[in-house]
């Protein structure tokens, strides 16, 4: 601000003295005109005693005018000397010519005029008082003195261009100082305007001086202190008495560095804190904006609290479905047990009847533990008490011996399910369970949304210390709004059919399990061309040259 006030003044000064330039260039052009006229036409030309005066009074407003030029571009105290001068050239040249009766007369306003030329309101009153005694002095010369007189022929054109060039010399310059004065209207009602912004803005800006002592400030009220209380205080007023070190401390640093920034209790005692920012500026004072940061603080305070508060409900349903898990369990394996020496017939026959609902029963049960073990693994993830059991493992064996486990289930849905692994081993330090329940989520997935005649290819491929992982199928597919949700507990894609074939809870668990390798899943699908899963582990011992494949299936 102080910068752009700095520029804007010395723009305005150079503006005064061109106008002030060309002003004094215009009445010495005047001068010059008038003179070679009368020369030309030999009104100077009629004798010594009248020549010498007319052509000095000539010369002392051509001198006046020269001086004025050059003083003008010397600032204030320059112009100031520009007015003394032409009140010494007016009365000269009205001393010369007769006095107060005689042509050059006018001249005596001179001063006034120059000063409306410099378009100053500090020069009017100045060029008022040299106007005033320009003409006392000629008025007492004219009565006192025997004064020269002026031949009776240029008499007239030297009252004309006495009169024209005070004339035109005032309007010039009132013409400047209006155009100036309304500038300087602007001016006022733009720093009108920014102060009412810094009034009703709401931090408190402040100039302070090293020490921290306030020299001016303006803004809202901070901690029951408005800016004209706090004008000659220290800043240290604002703050609790524990904080004053840390504020000192603040100050030093902007002093040295430039720049400093602190959060501090309120001296009221209040809940909270306020924010300090400090900024040195060129005249080596400090510049500081406080703002109140109360509010935030309880509002941020309150959010915490929340945040609390949910986690520790998320962790109790986290515990709660884990041990609900874990209860659910133990009958439920009584259940399939019992039901899969019925569906044997262990102990004897049964009827059809008897065996099919031992079927059935069977199945459900087997539905609900994979439902029940989901659950439970999702749990143990949410609540982080899941521990990766690392081993090292052919990652080919395991993503076989899923594939020959879903070959039934795969065969019964009529989708042809193929794997391609590579023949050179890929080693993995990894979780052999959870790898296994990736590849065997991504293909129950793949087979409950193919149709018949479909199918479903597992690729598995090493690239570095990366186990990849691809499950494609030729299904449904997935729609751009279903596929931005999937991943997130519970959340499933497709119509209430497709829904009702599962709990939502499998490809979580898929990228769960990949983040807790460290690795990742990406899914990539459209509606009617089917999906494809990739999930990328960092699980390799060594790095994976490229080898032939073989297919499974």
């Amino acid at each position: 601000m102080a910068r752009a006030g700095s520029t804007s003044s010395t723009k305005r000064q150079d503006g005064d003295a061109a106008g002030g330039l060309l002003w004094h260039a215009g009445w010495a052009l005047a001068i010059a005109l008038t003179a070679g006229g009368l020369a030309a036409n030999g009104m100077l030309d009629t004798g010594p005693t009248l020549l010498a005066p007319t052509l000095l009074a000539l010369g002392a407003g051509g001198a006046a005018a020269g001086l004025g030029a050059i003083l003008s571009l010397f600032g204030a105290p320059g112009r100031a000397a520009a007015v003394l001068a032409w009140g010494l050239a007016g009365a000269g040249a009205c001393h010369l010519t007769g006095g107060i009766a005689g042509p050059l007369a006018a001249w005596c306003l001179a001063p006034a005029a120059a000063a409306t030329a410099f378009r100053n309101r500090d020069l009017l009153a100045l060029g008022g008082a040299a106007a005033l005694a320009a003409a006392a002095v000629s008025a007492l010369d004219t009565a006192l003195l025997p004064l020269p007189g002026v031949e009776a022929a240029a008499a007239p054109w030297l009252s004309l261009m006495a009169l024209s060039t005070v004339t035109l010399g005032f309007a010039a310059g009132l013409v400047g100082f209006q155009g100036a004065n309304q500038r300087d209207v602007r001016r006022r009602e733009k720093a009108d305007q920014v102060l009412e912004l810094l009034r009703h803005q709401p931090l408190l800006l402040a100039t302070v001086d090293r020490s921290g002592r306030v020299l001016g400030a303006a803004g809202a009220v901070i901690a029951d202190y408005g800016p004209h209380q706090l004008e000659g205080r220290s800043l240290g007023h604002l703050v609790a008495e524990h904080e004053l070190p840390g504020l000192a401390a603040a100050l030093h640093t902007t002093v040295r560095e430039g720049q400093a920034s602190l959060y501090c209790a309120p001296t009221d005692g209040g809940d909270g804190w306020l924010e300090l920012t400090l900024k040195a500026n060129a005249s080596g004072n400090i510049v500081a904006a406080i703002r109140d940061a109360r509010e935030q603080f309880a509002r941020e305070k309150r959010l915490e609290a929340e945040r609390v508060t949910a986690e520790q409900q998320n962790a109790g349903k986290s515990r709660f479905l884990a041990n609900m898990s874990h209860e659910l369990r133990t009958p439920l394996n009584a259940i399939m047990g019992f039901s899969d020496i019925m569906r044997q017939r262990l102990f004897g026959p049964l009827g059809d009847r008897y065996a099919e609902y031992a079927e059935l029963i069977h199945e459900s049960g087997t539905h609900l533990l994979e439902l029940i073990n989901d659950v439970l693994d999702m749990s143990k993830i949410e609540a982080e008490r899941f521990e990766l059991s690392i081993e090292t493992f052919d990652a080919r064996d395991a993503i076989a011996a899923v594939l020959r486990l879903m070959r039934g289930q795969a065969d019964r849905a009529g989708v042809h399910l193929r794997g391609v692994l590579p023949i050179a081993p890929l080693q993995a330090d990894a979780d052999r369970r959870a790898v296994k329940q990736i590849a065997l989520n991504l293909i129950s997935n793949a087979l409950k949304f193919t149709p018949r005649n479909g199918s479903v290819t597992v690729t598995v491929q090493g690239h570095g210390d990366t186990l990849e992982l691809i499950v494609a199928d030729t299904g449904v597919g997935i729609a751009q709004d279903d596929l931005d949700r999937l991943g997130r507990p519970f959340e499933q894609a497709g119509d209430a059919d497709q829904r009702a074939a599962g709990s939502g809870l499998g490809l979580s668990l898929v990228r769960a399990f990949a983040r807790l390798h460290g690795g990742e899943m990406t899914v990539e699908s459209s509606v009617g061309e089917g999906t494809t899963v990739t999930v990328r582990l960092p699980v390799l011992t060594e790095d994976a040259i490229p080898e032939p494949r073989r297919r499974n299936g």
